[in-house]
Parts: structure tokens; sequence; C-alpha cells
């Protein structure tokens, strides 16, 4: 059973001033999914805060998937991309190029996306849209090959050949 820690990234939702929906959606499609929840938290904005949280979970809680959701939009605020880019020492660029490439079948607006993706020791680290909608579309796209990801990077699994 891999571990997820949940990172909403949201000025109102830290404020208390907007439902945390987004956060919710990944938690159900994860349990529902066999993977444990291991910690959700809502941030403001604010980049430090953001790799802050990423390297604890990462390095302090040792969890193996930290996904994002919120902060990867054209918004001066939006920072979680910058915040996961300092977080990793290796990038994994093919999951947010999937994610986008698939939301670009559902809206031309995906191509707006600044979402990122890579790998902190042996913890995969994956931003997700914002909007409830998108988040569901986009995790239940990549989840089986975020799970083999997964398994080689834990080493729970020798290689990638199918």
């Amino acid at each position: 059973m891999f571990k997820v820690g949940i990172i909403t990234a949201s000025d109102k939702g830290a404020m208390g001033e907007r439902e945390d929906i987004s956060g919710r959606v990944i938690r159900e499609l994860m349990e529902s999914s066999g993977y444990r929840v291991e910690r959700a938290i809502i941030l403001p904005d604010e980049e430090n805060a953001l790799l802050k949280e990423m390297i604890y979970m990462a390095d302090e809680l040792n969890l193996d998937l930290i996904l994002t959701t919120g902060g990867t939009g054209f918004s001066k605020r939006d920072v979680t991309p910058e915040a996961t880019m300092k977080a990793c020492n290796r990038m994994a660029n093919g999951i947010a190029e999937a994610i986008r490439y698939y939301s670009l079948s559902i809206t031309p607006r995906a191509m707006l996306s600044r979402a990122v993706s890579g790998i902190r020791g042996d913890t995969l680290i994956v931003n997700l849209p914002g909007s409830p909608k998108a988040v569901k579309e986009s995790l239940e796209y990549v989840m089986d090959s975020i799970y083999h990801g997964l398994e080689i990077l834990t080493g729970r699994a020798g290689d990638c050949a199918r």
C-alpha cells in the first residue's frame, strides 16, 4: 500500500473561505484505489510554504506520492510548479505532459497549465489542476501509470518492460 500526501494550494482555502473539494476528490480516488492518505493540508499560494511541506512529506514522513492541487495557472500567486521543481532532484515530465495531453481533448485551456512532476528521493510529486472535475479526469487518466512508476521507484518492481 503506497502512502500519499495531498497539498492544496489555495489562499482562500487556507483562510477557510473556500471548501477544499479538489483535495477531497483526490483523497476519495486514492483511498478507493488502495492508497493510504497519510496527510492532507491546505496551504496559501506561498512558494516557501509549499516547498517546506513537500520536503517534510518526502523526507520526514517518507511518503511515496505527493499530489498537489491548485496553483499551476498563470496568476502571479500560482507558484506550485516552482516549489515542486525546487523540491525535486529529478523531473518526471512525462506525467504532467500526459495530463496536459489528455486534458486538451476536453478543453483547449489545458494548454495554460504549468503543472510539473518530479521525484525527490523515493517520493513522486505530481501537480494536478485546481478544479475538482479536472482533478478527477487527470488522476483517473494517469493512475495506472503512476502506480507502476511507484513500484519501480520504491523497488517493488524490477523493470519497466511489459
